[in-house]
């Protein structure tokens, strides 16, 4: 694993202090889509269009229908004030948030109020939800793997909580020198996309890590892409270069 990644304690807690006392200080600008988490609203439509794919793929969906998640359970782990949990929502799926910033969940909860949809936001852990043994057809690690204080416990709390047969779908970053360059410096310092100290490089994760890490849980990766910026469109699109941002669809054996 990353060398970041401390080894798996079943007493730890997978969240960091520190990493969760910067997000919730930045809570009140979860739905503000110039604001603090501009990036996130940005590759927002490219993360949903690649989920919605992948699913509707692997449980033979029309991924154009009304609802093509209609009686599927996804659980969002890390969800934020909910920029996932509601397109989910209404892609048809019963959605599940949890977070371990209570404030992050209480934005989510408002939201979710204002926006007329039925979510059960939780503010928890995985491996504390994980001990009510329910299980998830979707699992969503997304924009959450480099944040957490433990990979290796994080994705073994993931991975019990998903249904054999079932998705788990995770965004991360690369730790490349590419990826140093573009979204630590670039990103933080640079183009000013992120407040300084977001993102750790040392705590990115290579996909060959990643798989390595579920593997033992019974999930196997089926499909890595990239996730490029173009300044020129000032947009996001799929890409088969994975240096930097990269998605992943692993299903459980």
């Amino acid at each position: 694993m990353s060398p970041a990644s401390a080894k798996t304690n079943e007493n730890a807690s997978t969240a960091s202090k520190e990493e969760v006392a910067r997000f919730t200080a930045m809570a009140d600008a979860w739905w503000d889509p110039n604001g603090k988490f501009k990036p996130l609203h940005q590759i927002n439509p490219v993360r949903i269009g690649y989920i919605r794919d992948f699913v509707c793929a692997h449980h033979g969906r029309d991924a154009n229908a009304d609802k093509p998640f209609d009686g599927l359970k996804l659980l969002d782990i890390g969800c934020g004030g909910g920029l996932l949990c509601e397109p989910m929502a209404r892609l048809g799926a019963a959605v599940t948030g949890i977070d371990a910033g209570d404030k992050n969940i209480a934005i989510a909860k408002l939201h979710n109020e204002q926006s007329d949809l039925n979510i059960d936001y939780r503010h928890q852990l995985p491996e504390d939800l994980a001990k009510t043994k329910g299980t998830y057809d979707i699992v969503l690690n997304m924009e959450v793997i480099e944040h957490v204080a433990d990979v290796d416990a994080f994705l073994a709390a993931s991975a019990s909580l998903l249904k054999p047969g079932g998705v788990m779908m995770l965004s991360t970053l690369n730790r490349t020198l590419k990826a140093f360059a573009l979204a630590k410096v670039g990103a933080e310092y640079v183009m000013r996309w992120l407040p300084a100290g977001t993102h750790d490089w040392h705590k990115f994760v290579k996909p060959s890590e990643l798989a390595s890490a579920l593997r033992p849980h019974d999930v196997d990766i089926k499909d890595i892409t990239g996730m490029v910026y173009s300044p020129f469109k000032d947009e996001w699109s799929l890409s088969q270069d994975i240096d930097v941002n990269y998605l992943v669809a692993a299903l459980k054996r």
